[in-house]
Order: C-alpha cells, then sequence, then structure tokens
C-alpha cells in the first residue's frame, strides 16, 4: 500500500496539483489508520492459530505469543512509518528514512539489553521494538510536517481509497506469493536433508545483502518515475531507468564475483558445519547469476508502479513464485535427485521473469507515451 501512495502522490505533485496532493495525503493517513486497526484486530484473534500452525507449541508457543501479541499492539506505529516515508520518498526526501533506521537500530540494541535486564524476557524484546518503531513514527511524522502536504485543510477523498486499494493490491500480492514462493522451495529442497535447509537459509540472507543496495535504487527508480510520469516528462523516465539499470549491474557484477569466487568463506560466517558449507557453495554459485535479473524485476516493476500500470505486478508474481516453479520443482522431482537442478529451477524463473517484465513495461511505457502525444497533437 505505501509503494502504490509514494506513485499516486508523486504523480499528482509531478502534475503540480499541490492542494490535490495535500487532500489525498491527509485522507491516506486516515486510510493508514484504519488499516492498521484493520491488521492488528486480524493478528489478535489469529496469532494463536497461525502460530499453531506453523508448527509451535508448549513452551515454544508460549514465548511466541508473548513476542508477537505485543508487536500486533504496535501495528500503528509500523503501518503509520511506511506510508509517511512513502509520502516523503514522493517528494524525494529519501535521507530522513535512514538518518531515522541508523539512530534507531542502535537504540534498539541499547533498549533490547534494558528490557531483558529488567526481567521483561521475550515481551522485552517486543517492547523494544515498538518503541523503536514509535519514536522512529514520531520523527518521520515532523519531517512531513514541514512539508507543504500537511498543510491546513481536510475533506474525505473516497477515489483516493479506493485508488490505493486497487494499485495497492499487486505489491501486496507480490509480498504475499513471495513468502508463499519460499515455502514451496523449501518443500521441495527439504527431501535432501536439513544440511540443504540451512545452506538455502543461510544463502538467502547473503543475497539480500547483496540486493539491498539494489532495493534502495528501485525506491529511488518509484519516486523519480511518478513524479516525472505525472509532469509527461518522458525522456526522462527512459533516462532514470537507463541509470538504474547501469547502476544495478555494478552492484551485481560486484555481487557477482564475490558470490563465485568466495562462496564457502560467505557461509563460514554463519556455520562451521562442513556439509552446510558445501551445499551453500553450491547454492551461492546459482544465486550470483540471479542479481541482475532480479534487479530488472524490481526497477520495471516500479516503472510500472510509476506510470500507474500496476496490475501486470499481480500476474507476473503469481507466476513467477508460485506457478512456474511448483510445476517445474514437480516434474524435476519425479525425475532427478540432485538439489542442483532445484536451485537451477528458480533461477530460470527470476531471468524469465525478468525479460517478461522488461518487454512488457517498456511496451506500457511505449503506449503511454503515444497516447500523450496523440492527445497533445489533437489539442
Amino acid at each position: 500500500m505505501s509503494e502504490a501512495l509514494t506513485s499516486i502522490i508523486g504523480n499528482v505533485l509531478g502534475e503540480g496539483d499541490r492542494e490535490r496532493a495535500i487532500v489525498m495525503t491527509k485522507n491516506a493517513l486516515l486510510f493508514a489508520l484504519v488499516l492498521s486497526l484493520l491488521v492488528m484486530i486480524f493478528g489478535i484473534f489469529s496469532n494463536s492459530f497461525l502460530m499453531s500452525l506453523m508448527g509451535a507449541e508448549g513452551e515454544y508457543l508460549a514465548s511466541a505469543l508473548d513476542y508477537i501479541d505485543v508487536i500486533v499492539y504496535g501495528t500503528l506505529f509500523f503501518v503509520l512509518t511506511m506510508f509517511i516515508n512513502a509520502l516523503l520518498n514522493a517528494q524525494g526526501d529519501f535521507i530522513s528514512f535512514r538518518n531515522i533506521l541508523i539512530f534507531s537500530f542502535f537504540l534498539n540494541i541499547v533498549l533490547d539489553y534494558t528490557f531483558v535486564q529488567l526481567g521483561f524476557g521475550i515481551k522485552g524484546i517486543a517492547y523494544a521494538t515498538i518503541s523503536s518503531e514509535a519514536i522512529t513514527m514520531v520523527y518521520l511524522l515532523y519531517k512531513l510536517s514541514k512539508t507543504p502536504l500537511l498543510q491546513s485543510g481536510f475533506r474525505f477523498d473516497g477515489a483516493l481509497h479506493s485508488k490505493l486499494i486497487r494499485f495497492g493490491i499487486p505489491p501486496t500480492a507480490n509480498m504475499l506469493f513471495m513468502a508463499l514462493g519460499i515455502f514451496i522451495i523449501t518443500y521441495y529442497a527439504s527431501p535432501f536433508g536439513q544440511e540443504v535447509i540451512a545452506a538455502m537459509g543461510i544463502g538467502m540472507r547473503i543475497e539480500q545483502m547483496a540486493i539491498m543496495p539494489i532495493v534502495g535504487i528501485n525506491i529511488a527508480v518509484l519516486a523519480l518515475i511518478s513524479q516525472n510520469n505525472g509532469a509527461k516528462d518522458y525522456p526522462r523516465i527512459h533516462e532514470v531507468i537507463k541509470i538504474a539499470l547501469l547502476y544495478s549491474f555494478y552492484i551485481s557484477l560486484f555481487a557477482f564475483f564475490v558470490m563465485i569466487f568466495l562462496p564457502a568463506q560467505l557461509i563460514g560466517l554463519f556455520t562451521d558445519d562442513i556439509n552446510v558449507i558445501k551445499e551453500g557453495v553450491i547454492f551461492l554459485k546459482v544465486e550470483a547469476f540471479m542479481v541482475f535479473p532480479f534487479a530488472v524485476v524490481f526497477i520495471f516493476v516500479a516503472l510500472l508502479q510509476g506510470i500507474e500500470r500496476p496490475k501486470f505486478i499481480f500476474y507476473l508474481s503469481a507466476i513467477r513464485q508460485l506457478i512456474f516453479p511448483f510445476i517445474l520443482l514437480e516434474i524435476l522431482s519425479r525425475t532427478t535427485h540432485n538439489v542442483l537442478f532445484v536451485w537451477l529451477a528458480i533461477a530460470l524463473s527470476v531471468i524469465i521473469s525478468a525479460i517478461v517484465v522488461w518487454l512488457y513495461a517498456g511496451r506500457e511505457l511505449k503506449q503511454s507515451e503515444y497516447r500523450y502525444f496523440n492527445t497533445t497533437k489533437g489539442k
């Protein structure tokens, strides 16, 4: 939903309609309040069931609930933080969130230690988390109050709430399908043994560290494309995509060489189990070829969101993370007993998705340009 908000507000600001952006901002914050309330209620009534469904029981279940129950009551802080940051991003402010993240990182460490030492146990860790998140939210709200988007005046805008839901469902589904996709991969990898699952978990963390800078580029791309789409500055959009791909390629190339030539050393940072390291090396060497395709997917998904064509993201995510991996892995599970083919199947899914979204998003951008220039000529 916050990604959708960045796109919507960015487009309106690009059009130069500040008054409409102000109205939308306040409605977005109202939307965030309602959304956080719904999530909190859902969490309160489903936590125990979901934890039990995932296999937690006895003392482990009690500890898990001690943590998650506190976190759920802090839902408002998490949701508002994401929405407020989306509003700042739409205006080109990426610095505020970076600064408060650095501060809250160290604050959370101090609070974790303090609350646990005071005897709160697992709940203390949750108290530390929501305390840090509350401070983050207040700081970002302060930064937002310094912008024109919180000027006086409010009127309910039902169209925005509807648009947030329509534009927010595809990226929301993408996150949901991502979680389900990991479940599918784990299911088909688990017959190869616990060492393989452990190696996959460590390898994914290393891959995420490699992808994080690209995620940062993706956030900037969404804001820049949204504003330029609103201003109908299509040459600038092409320039943003070109630069984003170039920087992502440099990052991916660096990650590629590190993951290809130092896989054992990277896995060894997390475990000293020789079998896990051995399996992790295989996993990382395949993942090395996926970093840039991931970057392509992120950038062109941001393009589709920025030009307000997000519907395709839903279908792409469903096929890339659920349907294609499931079919391919089901076939492989019946024809081969080598875990390497599991990782190759996932790599193939990502690479094909990158090509498809590159071609589709490029076509959508050209169609937007064509419609705009034809309309301009008609006037």
